[in-house]
């Protein structure tokens, strides 16, 4: 194992005002690719804020020792008879300031192969170095719902106070780990505030990104902590994609009958939480488990295809 700080570089000290152990009130937003993200949600709600905000990186992780090249082998591009890129792997903490003026750190690039407890420590490192007040993880998951109804949220935290009226979906179900889940662990043996949000995308959407996802987890984020995103742009495309779907929908009748069928399930199952409050129906482990063979399976099928 690493010390924790052996594993990052840090490229702009931190500011006076961050100190060891003393909150800055301060948020760090976490949205590292490689984990379940149907429909692209969390790494597109990722590209937008670095997209239409200010920032700066402010440290570097060391990515050789954490990334499997022969793995994950990077995308190259080879014009003619010369190499002319390589879309390297990286771990950014950047620093991003808001709408408004407000910073706040944003943890980006892919999910790292090793050194996973390492990392973690050296992210934990990093919040106590900030004074982080909040921990903030999205991403996106395959879900039995139909893209004819709003974003529906999985909020999932180690202070239930921070759920507010967010309401579960599941019982206990096993899902694969992620980088992300163990920081969220981690976070919480050291008793600092952490919280996730999970879009739940359309399954047959997946596969492919899905914009109204990324809109939705930004709401989220918005709402959790004040910070000042704006999102009109995405909402535009989340809104454009929509309408072609119905167009193509409607073109296919076993289309038509399958998303007529998802409404009126996901009808019936919000009628029912709304009726039996926090204590109401919840979504079988078995359906969400299908969900996510259904989005595996598409994903490794793209995957050989692309190869």
């Amino acid at each position: 194992m690493y010390p924790a700080r052996d594993l990052y570089t840090m490229v702009v000290p931190p500011a006076d005002e961050f100190s060891d152990g003393v909150s800055t009130g301060i948020v760090l937003v976490h949205g590292l690719t490689g984990f379940m993200d149907a429909g692209g949600g969390g790494r597109l709600a990722v590209k937008h804020i670095l997209d239409h905000l200010e920032h700066r990186p402010v440290a570097y992780f060391h990515i050789d020792m954490l990334y499997d090249y022969r793995g994950r082998r990077p995308k190259t591009i080879f014009d003619s008879d010369h190499y002319e890129s390589m879309d390297l792997p990286q771990i950014t903490l950047s620093e991003v300031t808001d709408a408004e003026g407000n910073k706040f750190l944003l943890l980006h690039g892919v999910e790292p192969d090793l050194g996973w407890q390492s990392v973690v420590r050296s992210v934990v490192d990093l919040v106590r170095t900030y004074g982080v007040r909040l921990t903030v993880g999205i991403h996106a998951i395959p879900w039995p719902a139909p893209h004819t109804r709003p974003i529906e949220i999985t909020a999932h935290s180690n202070d239930p106070d921070l759920i507010g009226t967010h309401q579960p979906w599941v019982g206990q179900v096993e899902i694969p780990g992620s980088m992300s889940a163990l920081l969220e662990l981690n976070l919480s043996q050291s008793k600092m505030p952490a919280m996730g949000y999970a879009a739940h995308v359309p399954h047959y959407l997946a596969a492919t990104d899905y914009p109204k996802a990324a809109v939705a987890l930004l709401d989220q984020i918005a709402l959790a902590t004040g910070l000042v995103i704006p999102r009109d742009e995405l909402r535009t495309a989340a809104i454009a994609m929509d309408e072609d779907l119905d167009r193509q929908i409607e073109s296919v009748s076993e289309n038509i009958e399958v998303v007529s069928s998802l409404e009126t399930q996901h009808d019936n199952l919000m009628q029912s939480r709304h009726e039996l409050t926090a204590d109401g129906q919840l979504v079988s482990g078995e359906e969400l488990a299908a969900s996510f063979e259904q989005y595996l399976a598409e994903i490794d099928e793209k995957g050989e295809t692309e190869s």
